[in-house]
């Protein structure tokens, strides 16, 4: 819900200190996140994505998805922000962009410390728009592992300012511009994979459990016809499709992934995502096959390919 403008102090809230998170994950966790995705889902033995859920042939840890590390924001935003005078209600949240950099490789199971701070914040009127930076690091290191700058658009939650201008607070351009141009070429490379109607329920046990994404009522209430799939699903099944169709099926390839989310996807639907390999930059976009629609747009920097495409 929007707060008073009485409530609102744009010098407390550019002040204001989120406090760290700390959490904690294991190789069951990368697994389930890794099937919540599709990995096996259209091949139980797949050569590229067995790896993603079991110890194929006698590696000593399963290796994990660089979209993983998306979840390590997610307790900030689902839980709500405790930011002075604003308030919002997470059921309502909807992603607009995810920004990523994976810095080192990935371990199979930590303990993690998350840095977190407002990146930006804007009153729309009758929403707002959010931007929150994680930077994870294992706990006893001072090396950064990774980096999750995510903007959420929140309805309801707009006018809280009192300015004839609506309140603005940028800390840099938003995750990088993350707005693509699909080149008009035929792609290097195109993935078709089907979700699972049920895709949605197995993801949200990877920690997101707003409703909408479950609960055919809040799905309603909310203006959709049933419940939706997370958009970081969708990316995720994106950046898997990048890693088998571009980089050998080698996750550590990648650096830094970027997404727009740009429409809803239903669990059930079929996403095809086409890839243009620009030197050790992946355009790509994924569309739903059934509506023939686009609904996630991006960018992949790759550290490099073992060979050509």
């Amino acid at each position: 819900m929007a707060t008073s403008d009485s409530e609102f102090n744009p010098d407390l809230l550019l002040a204001h200190k989120l406090p760290e998170t700390r959490s904690t994950y294991n190789e069951r966790d990368v697994a389930i996140y890794a099937l919540g995705v599709g990995a096996c889902g259209q091949d139980a033995v797949d050569s590229v994505e067995l790896k993603f859920v079991y110890h194929e042939n006698g590696q000593e840890h399963v290796q994990v998805l660089p979209t993983f590390v998306s979840l390590f924001s997610l307790g900030s935003l689902t839980d709500g922000l405790d930011l002075p005078g604003f308030k919002y209600d997470p059921s309502l949240l909807l992603h607009g962009q995810q920004y990523i950099e994976v810095y080192r490789p990935l371990p199979s199971k930590a303990s993690l410390i998350n840095k977190v701070s407002l990146a930006g914040l804007q009153d729309k009127g009758k929403a707002a728009i959010l931007e929150i930076e994680t930077r994870s690091y294992e706990q006893g290191s001072d090396e950064l592992l990774c980096m999750n700058r995510t903007t959420v658009f929140l309805r309801g939650a707009g006018g809280f300012s009192n300015s004839s201008q609506p309140f603005s607070y940028k800390n840099y351009p938003s995750n990088q511009g993350l707005a693509v141009k699909i080149p008009q070429t035929q792609p290097s490379a195109v993935c078709e994979e089907r979700t699972q109607p049920s895709q949605a329920l197995l993801y949200r046990l990877s920690g997101d459990y707003n409703p909408l994404h479950s609960d055919p009522n809040v799905a309603k209430r909310a203006g959709f016809p049933r419940p939706i799939l997370h958009g970081l699903c969708t990316l995720g099944f994106a950046i898997k499709a990048i890693i088998k169709c571009i980089c050998n099926g080698d996750p550590s390839a990648v650096k830094t992934i970027s997404g727009r989310f740009l429409a809803t996807v239903f669990p059930g639907e079929t996403l095809i995502t086409e890839m243009w390999l620009q030197g050790l930059r992946v355009i790509y976009q994924t569309k739903v096959k059934e509506r023939n629609k686009a609904v996630l747009s991006g960018y992949v920097d790759i550290r490099g390919l073992s060979s050509s495409l």
